[in-house]
Parts: C-alpha cells; sequence; structure tokens
C-alpha cells in the first residue's frame, strides 16, 4: 500500500542552451562555476567572460547541427514523468528538475519544492558516477537554494549509483543489441566513452573515473554472462571525450581509439556510458563527428549504442535508487554504504558509513 507522505525526487542534470543566444550566458555559467575553475573571484568571473565569449561561436556552430538548441530539458522531463509514472505505488511523489547551468535553476525549482510541501525530498543526479565538477557541484547549489527558498523538509542526497543493477542490465541489454549485428562482420571493439575530466581534478582526489570503471567493468561482466552472446569475441577499452582548454586531461581520448582500432580494421560499438540523455555530446560529437573520424580512419563498421533515456530498466533502476534513499538523510551512494575507495578524497561520503 502506497505512504501518504509527500515526496519530492529532484532529478539534476548539466542543462544547456534553449537558444542560440543562450549558449554565450549558458557557457559562463559553466565556467565560473568553482568546481569547474577554482580560481578565486574576481578572477573567475573575468576568465569565465573570456571563454564564454570565445567559445560562443564554436558551441552556436554545434547546436546548428541538432536544430540550434539542446533537447536536454525535453529529455529530462521524459525520463521525470516515467520515474514518477513508475513510483507511484510509493506514495504521493512529485518529480522535479534543477539544471546546474540553464533553466530550471536549483533557485527555482526549490521554490516549487517548497510549494509542494513534501515530507521528504530526495536529490537524484542523472550522473550515475560521481565528481565533484557535476554531482557535487549540484548538491551545494541545491542546498544554497534550499536555504533561501525556507526548504526545511528532511533531504537524502544520492551521490551516485555506478553498479546499480536495472541501470547495468539498461546499458548491457542495448550494447548487446549493438554489438550481435557488428560481430557478423568481423572482430569488433566495444568502445565505452565517458566525459573527460582535467587530470589535476582527479590528482586531487575526484573519484569519477574509478567509478566509471566500476560501471564498464559491470556491463562487460553483464555480456559475458549474457546467453544470448555465449561464444561472441569482443575487446572493449574504455576512453574520454569532450576536451576542452589546454590542461592535461584524463585518457585515452576516444579519437585516438577510434583511430586505433580504424588502423586494426575494427568494428566499433561505441557506448556512451556517462550519458543517460541524449545531447550534444552524443547527437554531434559521437554521431557527427566522431562517425566521420572513423569512417576516415578505416574502422570497418561504427555502431553508436544509444544513451539510456527512458529506457525501462534504467527507470527501475532510478526507482530503486529513490527507494532506497527514502529512509536515509544526508549524503549516500545507491547502496547507502560508501562506495569509493579510502583513496578517493573528495568522495562525499565518510569512510566509516
Amino acid at each position: 500500500m502506497a505512504s501518504s507522505k509527500k515526496i519530492a525526487v529532484v532529478l539534476f542534470n548539466l542543462g544547456g542552451p534553449d537558444s542560440p543566444e543562450a549558449v554565450k550566458p549558458f557557457l559562463f555559467n559553466l565556467f565560473n562555476d568553482k568546481a569547474i575553475i577554482s580560481l578565486p573571484q574576481p578572477i573567475r568571473f573575468l576568465l569565465a567572460k573570456v571563454i564564454s565569449a570565445r567559445r560562443a561561436p564554436i558551441t552556436q556552430k554545434i547546436y546548428e547541427e541538432i536544430g540550434g538548441k539542446s533537447p536536454l530539458l525535453e529529455k529530462t522531463k521524459e525520463q521525470a514523468r516515467a520515474l514518477e509514472k513508475h513510483l507511484t505505488n510509493v506514495g504521493n511523489v512529485k518529480t522535479f528538475i534543477a539544471m546546474r547551468y540553464w533553466h530550471p535553476f536549483s533557485k527555482k525549482t526549490a521554490r516549487q519544492v517548497q510549494s509542494f510541501s513534501p515530507d521528504k525530498v530526495i536529490l537524484v543526479p542523472l550522473y550515475p558516477q560521481f565528481s565533484t565538477t557535476t554531482t557535487g557541484s549540484s548538491i551545494k547549489d541545491w542546498q544554497r537554494a534550499a536555504k533561501k527558498a525556507g526548504l526545511k523538509a528532511k533531504t537524502s542526497s544520492v551521490c551516485c549509483y555506478p553498479t546499480e543493477a536495472a541501470f547495468i542490465r539498461s546499458h548491457a541489454n542495448l550494447v548487446k543489441s549493438c554489438l550481435l549485428r557488428a560481430v557478423k562482420s568481423g572482430p569488433t571493439q566495444i568502445l565505452f566513452t565517458a566525459h573527460g575530466l582535467p587530470k589535476k581534478i582527479v590528482d586531487g582526489g575526484d573519484p569519477y573515473p574509478g567509478q566509471v570503471g566500476e560501471t564498464v567493468n559491470a556491463v562487460v561482466d553483464a555480456l559475458k554472462k549474457d546467453p544470448d552472446l555465449k561464444g561472441v569475441l569482443f575487446d572493449h577499452t574504455l576512453c574520454y571525450q569532450s576536451r576542452v582548454g589546454p590542461l592535461e586531461w584524463i585518457g585515452p581520448t576516444t579519437e585516438n581509439e577510434i583511430k586505433k582500432a580504424g588502423s586494426e580494421k575494427l568494428n566499433l560499438v561505441v557506448v556512451p556510458i556517462s550519458f543517460v540523455s541524449e545531447h550534444s555530446e552524443t547527437l554531434v560529437e559521437l554521431d557527427i563527428e566522431n562517425k566521420k573520424l572513423a569512417r576516415a580512419a578505416g574502422v570497418k563498421n561504427y555502431y553508436r549504442v544509444p544513451a539510456l533515456g527512458t529506457n525501462e530498466d534504467f527507470i527501475k533502476g532510478l526507482g530503486n535508487v529513490v527507494k532506497a534513499a527514502l529512509d536515509r538523510d544526508g549524503v549516500s551512494a545507491f547502496e547507502g554504504t560508501r562506495f569509493c575507495p579510502a583513496e578517493y578524497s573528495k568522495c562525499p561520503c565518510q569512510l566509516n558509513k
């Protein structure tokens, strides 16, 4: 029987410009975030102004490829509706969306949540793997907004769910579909591609690449155990995309791995392993730019696995994450205990949890 308690589920995502004119202020908001550029103010403000002005024309051309704006908000709304429907047996659940760098911002969403008068607030990132630059930044932004809105309901923040069973199953099933087609025409490599990070952030204790690696390992393990794939041979590699600026970023890069696969005349199955929604980095970077690179490099066939979107298993996974957080307060991983090893100092969960 469903509970009578009112539960607000807030989904965190990056956000994206909703018009060509929004590109420059969107970029400014991104680069003015202390989690992205750690310099003090007003230096960070001035640097963000310079970077956003320089990058706006380039970024506008990217969005021109997909209609001049980001589809991320609409895709996130679809996920929010699907999750709310999935959770009807849990109680009076209402989903909300808080974007980090473009509308709807946490400030507005916190006021909406306050008007709902929830008994419990559950913060769920649409970033399965934790990083200080994504979920960490969103949680801090929400805390500021909630305080200003006078929102005092008990709150549980989910920091990550990189190996949640239904989430892994959703990836594995989508990969399997492409893999079965690819291997028919020869040797195949699965390219798991994730958004990159500057190396200095990772060296500072950010757990993101470790968590992405755990997701990849879990998906590969599921594929190897799948009876439909018995006898199917494939290699796999984890790589990183979307490098920006002069800093050294973690690798290997997606572009270099595509070139390597081309030199070996392999089929590629490309999996956006850290993205749960289609947006510019999948629709443009993977589907247009990297596909063109693959053709030029000699890749035999290029298959791109869809982002999870409203995949039934993924929505079930998000539902499992919400249900597990109902009786918790503060920040915790999907299973309630710390997921990260001790060396990841930026993990938001205490070691003794």
